[in-house]
């Protein structure tokens, strides 16, 4: 999925990276509005390369560009300069202005909506199940081939399951497809528009759509200016981060790579997850089944938004444990007071989690691991001259799992075996939208009853979460061998346990 689209990709880390270089090598307020010329560096050929026109191309990038400094949409509407309103983007404590994902309209093709069509396969033939089974007699003969008409088709599916030569195609927009939360939704002109009361800000729309038109806020700006300032700014990185930058790039190295970017430190996200599983499985067990019929995790921000969208009722059902990322927060914040936090993950909806006031005192910033690739290449860091640091054993193996599909719970299901030996714990997994709401339906219909459940909003978890870089395949094999060099097993273990209470 994220490796489908190269010539996206390759725009989408030029805006990161030439951000990144800006806010550097930029120290006033003149310097900043050299994001003017941007469009004109990234888009450097005379021709259309990738739309109609060349100023099409630029008129897009400059718009990416916004949104990467944090700034407001525009609509083709607007005629302001690139730079207008740079000088609200230069500050330390800009949180992300809602809507936090956006869509580019003059970017967007207006792919038709879901719709099922009958191509030049079909035969015409004399059995003619399509137009058998169609409820609303949609399907006729033209030309001795079938046609479906539009206005009374209600895409129910039938002719396209029954249609023995697969003469008949069903079309989706890429987005909505891709949108577990059906929040993908049309405009007068026939352009995708998001529909922000469904959305939970997972990601999946920005990196399925072909042509690039949506995307999110970033807070690299921000980032840098305050890594500039004279407040020690401390990383904290996802577990999903070993293997996105290259084998380079690992638990041994990673201190060094972040420094020369200018952190003053970056601690594992892991420690927190090893905090989250001892307070999820201390829940689990107060609570299933004699308080709560099942019980759900509570580190992916979009399954427990969606959850408590659609499933109010549920509410109490899932676990009131901090995230992996607020417990780093806190527990780097009591080590380094009146520091800032900046949280490097794969997603996008830990934007939208950090932004609510109850968290941004503890998570100041958020990036994705594209974003700060893009400030790797802006410093011109050297990943083959690392310089590596002894292993620091501070989380467990299984806090390093939380980044695959099925990792949490089962981190949470060896702690319980160790607290009570011999308890069984059922288990149920979801990975996608679409799927952790089949989920939940079932849970309500008592189908899980006494079950740990763990919805994901990205297919195998958080190493394909829409800010990740590298093959979501390859990162999984790259955390289960962390997993396997990782001495401490169990979150029990962890040295940092004793402290739990002591962050809430």
């Amino acid at each position: 999925m994220l490796d489908q689209y190269a010539k996206i990709n390759k725009i989408r880390r030029k805006v990161f990276e030439e951000v990144a270089r800006l806010a550097y090598e930029g120290n006033c307020y003149d310097d900043y509005k050299k994001i003017e010329l941007l469009p004109y560096k990234i888009i450097d050929e005379l021709g259309a390369t990738y739309r109609s026109s060349v100023f099409l191309e630029r008129a897009i990038v400059a718009e990416r560009l916004r949104l990467a400094m944090g700034l407001p949409n525009r609509s083709a509407e607007d005629f302001e300069p690139v730079s207008d309103g740079i000088q609200d983007a230069i500050t330390t404590e800009r949180f992300y202005e809602a809507p936090l994902v956006n869509v580019i309209d003059f970017a967007c093709n207006a792919c038709p909506a879901e719709s099922y069509y009958i191509t030049n396969a079909c035969e015409g033939c004399l059995a003619s199940p399509c137009q058998t089974v169609c409820p609303k007699q949609a399907i006729s003969f033209k030309n001795g081939k079938s046609w479906i008409d539009p206005e009374k088709c209600i895409n129910c599916g039938r002719c396209f399951n029954s249609c023995p030569y697969g003469a008949i195609i069903h079309r989706e927009r890429p987005c909505a497809k891709a949108c577990g939360m059906h929040a993908i939704e049309s405009d007068e002109d026939g352009k995708a528009k998001i529909n922000y009361d469904k959305c939970v800000s997972c990601g999946m729309c920005i990196v399925n759509c072909p042509f690039g038109a949506i995307a999110d806020k970033s807070q690299l700006f921000q980032v840098i200016t305050a890594i500039k300032s004279e407040t020690p700014v401390y990383a904290i990185i996802a577990p999903a981060f070993v293997g996105q930058f290259g084998p380079k790039v690992n638990l041994k190295t990673i201190d060094d790579a972040m420094a020369q970017l200018g952190f003053k430190g970056v601690t594992e996200v892991s420690i927190g997850a090893d905090l989250c599983t001892l307070e999820e499985a201390e829940d689990f067990l107060k609570n299933v089944p004699d308080k709560l019929s099942f019980m759900a995790t509570s580190c992916c921000p979009s399954w427990s938004v969606m959850a408590k969208k659609e499933f109010p009722e549920f509410e109490k059902n899932i676990s009131m444990a901090l995230t992996p990322m607020v417990l780093t927060a806190r527990l780097v914040k009591k080590q380094h007071p009146n520091c800032k936090i900046v949280f490097v993950g794969p997603c996008s909806a830990k934007k939208l989690e950090a932004s609510r006031k109850s968290i941004r005192s503890d998570v100041d910033f958020v990036l994705t691991f594209e974003e700060l690739m893009g400030m790797f290449v802006a410093k011109n860091v050297d990943f083959n001259k690392l310089k590596e640091n002894p292993l620091k054993n501070e989380t467990s193996a299984d806090g390093r799992g939380f980044a695959v599909a099925g990792g949490v719970a089962q981190a949470v299901v060896n702690v319980i075996n160790r607290l009570e030996p011999g308890r069984e714990v059922k288990v149920e997994s979801a990975q996608g939208l679409d799927n952790c709401h089949k989920m939940l339906k079932l849970a309500k219909a008592g189908k899980y009853e006494g079950y740990l459940l763990e919805g994901m909003a990205c297919p195998l978890g958080c190493v394909s979460g829409a800010g990740t870089i590298n093959s979501c395949t390859k990162t999984k094999g790259q955390v289960a061998l962390s997993q396997r060099e990782t001495p401490v097993k169990n979150p029990l273990d962890s040295i940092y346990a004793e402290k739990l209470g002591k962050l809430d």
